[in-house]
């Protein structure tokens, strides 16, 4: 049965017309006003939609590259060379809606559905922490019986599932959109970042792509993160599925939707994302992609968020194949996952492609330590650092730090002692001595005053001790 939005608090009116305005205009803006803007968005300030719908509209190959090379800089400035690493925990692929794009989508009769027991939720976080992750994203069916019951359930077995040293220590989820009351019950049992993707901003095809289900609300779905404000919940993350609709429409009005919670609530998102529509069982909005992104569209669609949207993490998934994930690290992603199994069972059951039980299909099935290995070997570091949750550096005390950048100052030295746990407990002989060598380099970026420290508690990890950070 679909819920209609009858809001108890505020939602966002996002101005469509203004946005279809910015984003169907085909004159190519000149050199000087490129340059100007980017000269701004060095600045680490952002742009306003009309600066970002004018980057989108660029075809002038010099200039392109001009943007790109600017989003580099200001990741680097921003982030740092860390890249922090999750795994996604899909529970469950039963679901009531009918989205024309996913696998799960109820009228999908050839899918094997499934709904994990705890003890199988257990199962599967153990895997997870052998691998070395330390963040789970929970990934839920939109079902009663995977309903907030389930996710506090869901969620409080993963924190309490141990093996030998894993131990998972931030459960970000990824679930329908719920009531205040159902997410002031997931802060109190100790969720991250809440995920939910508008999937595309566009009212008329949104409401093609989901026939049916509590998701063809487009209101209630778009007003989901001032419910999660209201109930406390001050992480969230934001995201478009490309592919759905005109990728210039859709990414001023993610943008759109992320100034709105900054203006209202003094917090923009904590992440972004940006995954491109994939392969999918008997979903025909996959087999015949609406608007398809092409791979030199995405990287500029990445670069321009980056520009546009600078404190926040972008998190790039396993749909990407791995040459497209090394170009789009250095253009903005913050956060990414490795070794990603995107069925119920997945990790316990070994197996990276299942058609007749995935959501989509994967397009980068390397295992974790091949990941994390590719990563240093491209001077990154793996980070699986969780300090600022654990720490309340969330909301507006993690964007006082976010917004002029000085959140490097603490990421790069627990980006740094997270990744020498890895190296000590998980990693293959070849990761440990390209790892060793990028955090010796690392160490150069720390600030003066904290090297010490760092170089300190380095020396603690490799005596035995665990879990320390800034």
């Amino acid at each position: 049965m679909s819920v209609t939005h009858k809001t108890e608090e505020a939602a966002p009116e996002l101005d469509i017309e203004h946005i279809e305005e910015l984003a169907g205009k085909t004159s190519e803006p000149d050199r000087r006003r490129v340059e100007d803007i980017v000269e701004k968005a060095k600045t680490r300030v952002g742009l306003d939609l009309d600066e970002t719908a004018d980057l989108l509209r660029l075809r002038d190959p010099e200039l392109r590259q001009h943007v790109l090379a600017s989003a580099r800089e200001v990741k680097e400035a921003i982030y740092g060379r860390r890249i922090v690493l999750f795994a996604p925990l899909y529970a469950s692929n039963e679901c009531s809606n009918n989205c024309l794009y996913c696998a799960f989508r109820r009228d999908n009769t050839d899918l094997i559905r499934r709904t994990l027991t705890m003890e199988e939720i257990a199962q599967e976080v153990t895997v997870i922490e052998d691998m070395g992750h330390k963040r789970v994203l929970l990934v839920l069916g939109d079902v009663s019986r995977s309903g907030v019951d389930y996710a506090v359930d869901a969620v409080r077995t993963t924190y309490e599932t141990k093996s030998g040293r894993g131990e998972i220590r931030r459960v970000n989820v990824n679930m329908a959109p719920q009531s205040v009351e159902n997410f002031k019950r997931l802060k109190d049992v100790g969720i991250g970042t809440y995920q939910s993707f508008q999937e595309t901003y566009e009212p008329k095809q949104y409401a093609h792509l989901h026939p049916s289900g509590s998701k063809a609300d487009y209101g209630w779905r778009l007003g989901v993160f001032d419910r999660a404000f209201a109930a406390g919940i001050d992480d969230v993350g934001l995201g478009v599925l490309y592919g759905l609709s005109d990728y210039r429409f859709d990414t001023l009005a993610l943008l759109a939707h992320a100034q709105y919670l900054d203006e209202r609530y003094g917090v923009g998102p904590h992440t972004l994302s940006f995954p491109r529509i994939e392969p999918a069982q008997n979903a025909p909005a996959a087999k015949n992609i609406p608007y398809p992104v092409s791979d030199d569209e995405i990287l500029m669609i990445v670069a321009i968020l980056r520009l546009s949207c600078p404190y926040t993490g972008i998190i790039m998934s396993t749909r990407e194949v791995p040459d497209m994930r090394r170009q789009l690290l250095g253009l903005g992603v913050s956060q990414m996952s490795a070794a990603s199994r995107v069925y119920p069972g997945a990790y316990a059951d070994g197996r990276a492609h299942v058609e007749e039980a995935e959501q989509f299909a994967l397009g980068d099935t390397r295992p974790a330590d091949a990941v994390i290995r590719d990563l240093t070997e491209g001077g990154y570091i793996p980070s699986f650092c969780t300090a600022c949750y654990r720490l309340g550096r969330t909301g507006h005390a993690f964007m006082e730090k976010a917004k002029p950048g000085d959140i490097q100052s603490f990421c790069t030295p627990n980006g740094i002692l997270t990744f020498q746990e890895y190296l000590m407990d998980y990693a293959g002989d070849e990761t440990r001595a390209v790892g060793e060598r990028v955090i010796a380099e690392a160490l150069g970026d720390v600030i003066p005053s904290l090297r010490a420290t760092v170089e300190s508690r380095l020396e603690r990890i490799k005596t035995g001790e665990r879990d320390l950070y800034l």
